[in-house]
């Protein structure tokens, strides 16, 4: 059985995706169930998927140095949607001085280059757990 749901996503014009693909293979070796959307999606397109696919994650990877704006465009969407209880964490090249910003405006972790595996699923899975009893009564039952 699934431990949940999630969307790992590359918004805006970034083609570089080796750590958002290590990270969905992690995730998902770990007994998530999770789906990776490719490089080049739009905002707009990661919130729709997220909410149509019923994901109780958003993994966001950001390399080009846009995380700001397409971070905040993610979770805005997902809130319009009504669906603004996924769990949104990013990962990227983000400076320290903008990890701040972006815990206020609603990204639960942020995860830099070297970043280690057990910090991720730990976090990822502290996350998960927080928000849902039905997904935490599911990681009991497997």
């Amino acid at each position: 059985m699934s431990r949940g749901r999630i969307l790992i996503a590359k918004p805006g014009l970034d083609g570089h995706d080796r750590g958002a693909r290590y990270v969905a293979r992690l995730l998902r070796d770990a007994g998530y169930d999770v789906v990776y959307t490719g490089i080049r999606q739009s905002p707009a397109q990661v919130a729709e998927a997220a909410v149509a696919g019923g994901f109780d994650a958003v993994g966001l990877s950001v390399l080009s140095g846009a995380h700001r704006v397409l971070f905040k465009q993610v979770v805005d969407l997902l809130k319009e949607r009504g669906a603004g209880d996924i769990v949104v964490f990013g990962g990227g090249t983000i400076p320290e001085s903008d990890v701040t910003y972006l815990k206020s405006i609603g990204v639960r972790a942020i995860f830099t280059p070297g970043a280690s595996a057990e910090s991720i699923l730990a976090t990822v899975g502290e996350l998960l757990d927080s928000r849902s009893p039905s997904l935490q009564q599911e990681a009991t039952v497997a």
